[in-house]
């Protein structure tokens, strides 16, 4: 007679389980786009349609200035942060420096403390000084955060590459400007790149510090979905957050595609 193998059970209801969690919500987010009408206890919409898309669209909705606004500052944030990135995660993968671990550890203390005390430190000195409710401020908000994922990976990027072959460009001839720019930097430049679309994302879906210094002067998308969120459309808030989600797995496909794996082994040494 044969055996009954009984262990695809457990392992069927798991994988079901983690279906259900991460397959669950965007179901439901996805619903609540292009429902009409919808409320306790009916277990789907009772109307389907897609008025609301065409609220969130039109030029009274507010979202396509919003998803403009939300790009430019993640674009500024990445060039400002790449800037800082690139040199001193070139100096940390390459020079013997004292403390290299603290100084690592250093760019994480804007993640070690509670946000919402900081921002509102941050958003009075910036009011002192005319930056609050501008873009700039917002970026340079930003760019605190975008430094934490930029300078990491730019270190484990530059510290992926073997230190002989900027040695060999050196030997015939190339300064360390040239061998830098000709050699160093383009075989860092899938891991530079995994790290700018990491500080995209960040930026992106920044809500608390574009609230506190960028409010009510500067729109972006979470503040929108926010906005929506709090006062009930359900509808409008979960396009919203729609929009914020497709750029992200786009992006993150992308990582997963030029982030390699000799490029993670080095991240934090």
């Amino acid at each position: 007679m044969a055996r009954i193998d009984l262990w695809w059970l457990p392992r069927a209801l798991v994988l079901g389980l983690l279906a259900f969690i991460i397959f669950g919500p965007l179901s439901n987010l996805v619903l609540w786009t292009i429902a009409e009408k919808w409320y306790f206890p009916h277990m789907l919409p009772l109307e389907y349609g897609l008025s609301f898309w065409q609220r969130v669209f039109s030029p009274r909705g507010n979202a396509m200035e919003s998803l403009l606004t939300s790009i430019v500052i993640a674009a500024l944030t990445v060039i400002a942060s790449l800037a800082l990135a690139i040199p001193a995660g070139y100096a940390l993968s390459r020079l013997t420096l004292p403390f290299r671990g603290l100084i690592l550890l250093a760019f994480l203390i804007p993640q070690a403390f509670p946000n919402l005390p900081v921002y509102v430190n941050i958003a009075r000195f910036f009011y002192q000084i005319g930056l609050n409710g501008t873009i700039a401020g917002v970026v340079m908000v930003h760019v605190t955060h975008g430094l934490v994922y930029a300078v990491w990976i730019a270190t484990a990027a530059f510290s992926a590459v073997d230190v002989d072959l900027e040695e060999a460009a050196r030997s015939i001839g190339a300064g360390p400007f040239h061998a830098f720019r000709d050699v160093t930097l383009p075989l860092a430049a899938p891991g530079l790149m995994a790290s700018a679309i990491f500080v995209f994302l960040e930026s992106l879906d920044e809500f608390t510090g574009t609230y506190f210094v960028g409010a009510p002067d500067v729109t972006t998308l979470p503040l929108l979905l926010y906005t929506a969120g709090s006062g009930g459309n359900y509808q409008i808030a979960s396009i919203t957050a729609l929009l914020l989600l497709v750029p992200s797995i786009g992006f993150m496909l992308i990582v997963e595609r030029f982030l390699r794996a000799d490029v993670l082994s080095k991240v934090g040494h």
